[in-house]
């Protein structure tokens, strides 16, 4: 019982401890708990703060006989990747391998072609330098119109770049010259490359050697820097312009002034002077005017989430947005691979880009220093990065800020002030941009209608409904997820081409252009819209479509295109792209934002015998053979159950794992209080906290096992000390025999003295194997009983640790007279106790007791034959 007790009491003690916080041991014992409610919170925050996914308002399947399209080479893959529009006629020039295709643009069919093989030479030294024999051909990477009759084209020619020009006569081309290509055109056909034909000049972004880690931004007899990371950090070109004395390049590179944080890409525009002629002397060759700023694609708020890897970029459109006129270049960003998979799409002012080469440069005063702007007042004059009349008489001082300050502070921000449009799948990434600038609705407002391309073969068709009004504002309109490839290729480049005259009419829809688009093996033309369906039979599903082509006639009672007859006459087309809703159409079965199918349950198929993971929606526009006729495309509504989407069974998941948590912390809780009720309610002192219990647990599991296993070692004999115990008077034969002074050491020598009075010590090994057979004690020193086991209380306070003090017989002295005059005081008691007869003429040894923070229970006599009288105490201070 008094085992059980003190056992009891050890776990009360635990237990008690932190009772002034019961939810600590949860969480300090459950970091897996504390990881999963972090986590949980992060998701949710961000799945609140993060734009959602707008769904599109049709989705589209098109079948051959919707979409133009050129296979090329069948035998093998020509890796389409650059298209070019004739502006002498209505063909299409598409470079591919070893062959230049010229399309018609209305039938995409062969016109003619121009071929260029490379050598067998040359074929022979690229595959002995290890390269693949698929690649070491001629793939056609640079296309330019010099002038009418002129094309300019560079080739890869198997890791050994070459530029021709050609005269083309009628059908008929005509080498006129050939030269070099190295800095104007990559090695590697996939290597990314940009470059833009300005006043009779090739401005080029590529690499200028066979390994391609010497990035260049060439015209000819200037450059960048070369292997120099302040200028050019392993880039990604994407795209070039020209505007006024300028000429704009786009690439993606590893960001210099975030290198000391650990390594990131960083999306870029720079830009150089078309009036530069180099500097002087040895830096004749390379370029005075070259600055660099970031673009800022993200997502705003306090901690914005970046878009930082750009993908591609459209052509310079000039519009009007808001109240003011702008010029703007769309680009298409996407995360890191290995990050949150997630792409977007930014439009950038030409006029913010410019304001930004005219802020603070950037610089990095020593090797491990952060990148700060750099004191306006310490900018040489004339700026660097500026137009001169003439570069190479510029000072050094000049040239030399520039050389090391190529890198802009501030960053270029979204026109709009966040993207328009941002897409987070799993499933695709956005990878090619066109945009069909400033088409006119009725009531005169216009919008920019952007294209945009995945690498899973899909084309989202998107405008900003807010565009027109607002040039702060963003509301985001998917008009058409459009599936028009039968494999998932990913889209390489997008282009809208235009016809001098419009296609024949059909339902009074006016087809007046077509969207080109290039994968690696094929070329497709497809339509700009759909408006044409007879199965929009409504007013409200003619504007609840926000499709800057489409508009209610009411006059005809159909959905009609833009460019037909009076369309710029409000009161005779019906049209809202602002909100999808018109005060003269009743409501209609579409929804006019573009989440209402999200919101009526409605979810995108994953999966698709036909083709994997294609999206097939409740409103699908589909193009086949069976319900195919001239009168356009049929939609029909197939009826899907409704479903969750991922947002809310994220949310379900978490919080239902958050509560099955919670719910088995409090059952288990209370179990446990339960289960030890009956041992609580048996304890002596229940209200105690003191560790004096779990320490006599421990105590006496030693000893058990101690007892149970011969002794190794003799035992070290000491006195105990701690409660208050009555111990009866010994005889004075046994006096002597338990004196504690026989259990001292005798001092090695006069040496000593009184300075012996403070030293502890120890005995020696074999001292006590007499007393062995009657003393049961453990390896830490505690006594487990003073006169055996018959001794013992059954509350268990008569074992106590014990200390040896080694004290002269003059100080002993002393310090027993002066206890004895001092009054006794209450719970500070001393054992005194004699074991060794021989010494009992020296006096007994005081060994003095820690006190316990509240009195000891009371202990009852040993020995009904001896009197209380008999037993000695010593009270000290």
């Amino acid at each position: 019982m008094a085992t059980k007790s003190k056992r009891s009491s050890g776990q009360r003690g635990r237990r008690q401890q932190p009772a002034r916080n019961e939810l600590s041991p949860c969480l300090a014992g459950s970091p897996l708990l504390v990881s999963f409610l972090v986590v949980a919170l992060f998701v949710a925050g961000n799945l609140c703060a993060w734009q959602e996914n707008v769904r599109p308002k049709l989705y589209v399947s098109l079948a051959d006989k919707e979409y133009l399209r050129f296979q090329g080479n069948e035998s093998t893959s020509d890796y389409f990747k650059l298209v070019l529009r004739d502006p002498n006629s209505n063909n299409l020039l598409v470079g591919a391998r070893n062959i230049i295709y010229n399309l018609s643009i209305y039938d995409l069919s062969e016109t003619t072609r121009l071929s260029w093989y490379s050598s067998d030479d040359d074929i022979k030294m690229c595959i002995v330098k290890g390269k693949d024999e698929d690649l070491c051909q001629n793939y056609i990477r640079v296309l330019a119109i010099p002038s009418q009759g002129s094309l300019l084209c560079c080739g890869t020619n198997a890791f050994r770049p070459l530029c021709r020009t050609y005269s083309i006569n009628g059908n008929n081309y005509t080498k006129e010259q050939e030269k070099p290509g190295q800095a104007m055109c990559p090695y590697d056909p996939t290597h990314n490359s940009t470059a833009v034909f300005v006043d009779n000049e090739l401005y080029s972004g590529t690499v200028a050697d066979f390994s391609g880690l010497d990035p260049i931004i060439y015209r000819e007899h200037l450059q960048t820097e070369q292997y120099d990371s302040l200028s050019l950090n392993a880039p990604n070109f994407v795209g070039s312009f020209t505007q006024s004395d300028f000429v704009y390049f786009f690439f993606r590179e590893t960001a210099v002034e975030f290198i000391n944080c650990g390594k990131s890409i960083f999306s870029r525009v720079a830009r150089v002077c078309k009036w530069d002629k180099g500097g002087p002397n040895r830096l004749k060759n390379r370029w005075t005017s070259y600055l660099k700023s970031r673009l800022n694609c993200s997502m705003p708020g306090d901690f914005p989430f970046y878009f930082d890897e750009i993908q591609s970029t459209s052509n310079l459109v000039e519009g009007r947005y808001g109240h003011a006129n702008s010029k703007l270049i769309y680009g298409v960003f996407s995360t890191a691979p290995n990050a949150i998979a997630g792409s977007a799409i930014c439009a950038f002012s030409l006029q913010d880009i410019s304001d930004t080469f005219e802020g603070n440069f950037k610089e990095q005063s020593g090797l491990n220093s952060n990148w700060l702007p750099v004191n306006p007042l310490n900018v040489p004059d004339p700026r660097p990065g500026s137009c001169h009349n003439d570069s190479r008489t510029l000072p050094d001082l000049t040239l030399n800020f520039k050389k090391t300050h190529s890198l802009m502070d501030e960053t270029v921000p979204a026109f709009f002030g966040s993207p328009i449009l941002t897409r987070v799948s799993t499933m695709y990434r956005f990878t090619a941009i066109a945009v069909d600038p400033q088409i006119k609705t009725p009531g005169g407002k216009t919008y920019d209608v952007v294209f945009v391309g995945t690498d899973h073969g899909k084309i989202l068709k998107t405008v900003n409904a807010e565009s027109a009004d607002s040039n702060k504002k963003v509301t985001s309109v998917v008009i058409e997820e459009i599936d028009a490839l039968q494999t998932n290729e990913p889209i390489r480049t997008l282009e809208i081409v235009r016809t001098t005259q419009y296609d024949t009419p059909k339902d009074g829809s006016y087809d007046d252009g077509k969207l080109i688009i290039v994968t690696d093996t094929t070329v497709l033309a497809i339509k700009l819209h759909r408006c044409s369906s007879e199965k929009i039979t409504s007013c409200s599903e003619c504007v609840a479509l926000q499709d800057p082509y489409c508009a209610w006639d009411k006059i005809v009672g159909k959905c009609r295109s833009h460019g037909a007859p009076r369309w710029s006459e409000e009161n005779v087309f019906y049209q809202s792209v602002a909100t999808g809703d018109h005060a003269a159409c009743p409501s209609g079965k579409m929804a006019k934002d573009a989440n209402a199918v999200e919101r009526q349950g409605y979810r995108d198929l994953e999966y698709d015998p036909q083709r994997p993971f294609r999206d097939q929606p409740a409103d699908k526009i589909q193009f086949n053979s069976e319900n195919y006729n001239d009168k356009g495309p049929q939609i029909t509504p197939d009826l899907i159950n409704a479903q969750y989407t991922v947002e809310t069974l994220v949310m379900a998941v978490l919080a239902g794992a958050i509560f099955a948590l919670l719910v088995g912390f409090i059952t288990g809780y209370f179990c446990g209080r339960r289960c030890h009720k009956d041992e609580d309610d048996n304890l002596p002192y229940p209200d105690t906290e003191y560790e004096y219990f779990e320490q006599r647990q421990n105590v006496n599991r030693f000893v058990e096992r101690i007892q149970a296993e011969p002794k190794l070692l003799p035992q070290v004999e000491e006195v105990t000390y701690a409660e208050p115990v009555l111990l009866p008077q010994p005889s004075s034969q046994n006096k002597m025999q338990h004196s504690p002074k026989n259990t001292l050491r005798k001092p090695m020598g006069h040496h000593h003295g009184v300075n012996s009075e403070t030293l502890f010590q120890f005995q020696p090994d074999s001292y006590n194997n007499a007393r062995d057979n009657y003393r049961g004690r453990d390896n830490f020193g505690t006594l487990r009983s003073h006169q055996g086991d018959n001794y013992r209380r059954g509350d268990g306070f008569s074992t106590t640790r014990s200390v040896k003090k080694v004290l002269n017989s003059n100080t002993r002295n002393r310090s027993l007279g002066r206890m004895k005059r001092q009054p006794p005081r209450h719970g500070m008691v001393t054992q005194h106790r004699s074991d060794s007869p021989h010494h009992s003429s020296s006096g007994s040894s005081p060994v003095m007791s820690n006190s316990s923070s509240s009195p000891a229970p009371p202990s009852s006599s040993p020995s009904p034959q001896e009197s209380p009288k008999n037993c000695s105490y010593i009270y000290r201070d």
